[in-house]
């Protein structure tokens, strides 16, 4: 999941660079998205981690 939002992530900024804003905007949003996503998921994976079985 990380990965994707670090792939989204660079399109963004090559997007920018070359002057496509739309394109820039769409790729930024998509990252930020699956970057939240990854951290919920990143934490609900620590939390039931932790529980321990007896």
């Amino acid at each position: 999941m990380l990965r994707w939002t670090i792939i989204f992530f660079i399109v963004a900024l090559v997007a920018g660079i070359f002057g496509f804003t739309g394109i820039a905007a769409s790729a930024a949003g998509i990252a930020k998205i699956l970057f939240f996503i990854f951290i919920v998921l990143f934490l609900l994976s620590i939390i039931g981690g932790r529980r321990s079985v007896d």
